[in-house]
C-alpha cells in the first residue's frame, strides 16, 4: 500500500488495490489494520497542531450498503466525515462535498468495504461503479477495495470493470496453511493472537501447541480463529478462571462456516497469487497485533 500510495502521487490514473478472498478469510481484518498502520505513521510524521483548526484525517473507511445507489453510496462517504446531507441535495451535490471535503481534510486511504454488493450490470449497480470511479479521479487518494470472491462477480468484467481492472492490483486471501517450507504460518499467527491475550492466569505457549486442532476447528480461516480465542477469553473472564485451554476452546461453538467446512492440507502453497515471502506471517503480526491490548483483543 505504501508503494501505490506514493506512485499515487505521480500519475494521473491512481492505481488501488482489490483485496478478495472466501469469507472469514481476514480481508477486513487485514483492511482495517492496514488503515491503522497508515494513520499512526501520519499522525507520527504530521503531529497535531495547535495551529491547525482542523485535524487531518488520512484515512477513511466505507461501507457499501446492500443494493447500493450512486447517491446512497455518496451519502455513505459523506456520513463517514460527517459531512451534512439533506434529503434535498441531489447526487451532483452530495459527490461535489464529500470531493471538496476529502481534500481538505488529507484523506490518502479510502477502504472500501463489501465491494461484491456491487453489480455494474444492472442500472443502479452501473451508476454506482461510475460514480466510484469518479470519485477515484477527483479525491486524491489511494483507494483499497475489499469483498467476497470478487473474481468471480461481474465487477472486474465488461466495459465499466476493465476499468477497475486496469487500475487495481489483485491480493487473493484464502485460508493459512499450517505449514509452508520449514514455517508453520498458521502456528505463528497464534502465538501473534495469544501475545495479545491479558489474562493473568493463561500460560504463554498453550494456544500454539494446540495449532493442528486449532487449524482443523477453524479451516485456516483468521476470521473463524479470532472469533474463537476471543469468545474463550471472554468466557475465562466471566466464569473466573482467566486462562484458555483445550477443554475451553471444545466448549466454544463456531461459526457455521466454520463448522461445517474441512480445514485445508496441513502442507501445500498458500492461497494468493504472486510468491508468497521467506516469512509471510512476520509483518502480518507486527501490523495486527503490534502489543499487548485489551483482554478480549
Amino acid at each position: 500500500m505504501r508503494t501505490l500510495m506514493i506512485l499515487g502521487q505521480q500519475t494521473t490514473a491512481r492505481p488501488s488495490l482489490t483485496v478478495t478472498g472466501p469469507a472469514a478469510a481476514g480481508k477486513t481484518t487485514a483492511l482495517l489494520h492496514t488503515g491503522r498502520t497508515c494513520h499512526l505513521a501520519h499522525t507520527r510524521q504530521h503531529p497535531p497542531s495547535e495551529r491547525r483548526v482542523h485535524a487531518s484525517v488520512p484515512v477513511a473507511y466505507v461501507l457499501v450498503p446492500p443494493a447500493a445507489s450512486a447517491k446512497a453510496l455518496a451519502t455513505e462517504f459523506a456520513r463517514y466525515l460527517g459531512i451534512p446531507v439533506t434529503g434535498r441535495m441531489t447526487q451532483a451535490q452530495i459527490t461535489d462535498a464529500v470531493c471538496h471535503t476529502y481534500n481538505q481534510a488529507g484523506v490518502r486511504l479510502i477502504l472500501v468495504d463489501e465491494i461484491h454488493r456491487l453489480n455494474p450490470r444492472t442500472t443502479t449497480g452501473a451508476e454506482t461503479a461510475d460514480l466510484l470511479k469518479d470519485l477515484t479521479e477527483r479525491i486524491r487518494s489511494t483507494f483499497v477495495y475489499a469483498g467476497i470472491d470478487v473474481t468471480t462477480t461481474a465487477l472486474l468484467s465488461g466495459v465499466r470493470g476493465a476499468q477497475l481492472a486496469g487500475r487495481a492490483s489483485l491480493v487473493e486471501c484464502g485460508a493459512f496453511p499450517g505449514r509452508l517450507g520449514k514455517h508453520e504460518p498458521f502456528r505463528e499467527l497464534i502465538t501473534g493472537v495469544e501475545a495479545a491475550l491479558d489474562l493473568r492466569a493463561h500460560q504463554t505457549g498453550t494456544l500454539p501447541r494446540h495449532s493442528a486442532y486449532l487449524h482443523q476447528r477453524t479451516a485456516g480461516r483468521i476470521g473463524s480463529l479470532t472469533r474463537l480465542i476471543r469468545q474463550a477469553a471472554i468466557t475465562a473472564i466471566s466464569d473466573g478462571t482467566e486462562r484458555i485451554t483445550k477443554t475451553s476452546l471444545e466448549a466454544i461453538r463456531l461459526d457455521h462456516l466454520a463448522e461445517t467446512t474441512t480445514a485445508p492440507p496441513r502442507t501445500g502453497p498458500p492461497h494468493s497469487t504472486g510468491n508468497p515471502p521467506s516469512r509471510p506471517t512476520t509483518s502480518l503480526h507486527t501490523t495486527l497485533w503490534p502489543g499487548k491490548t485489551h483482554t478480549g483483543l
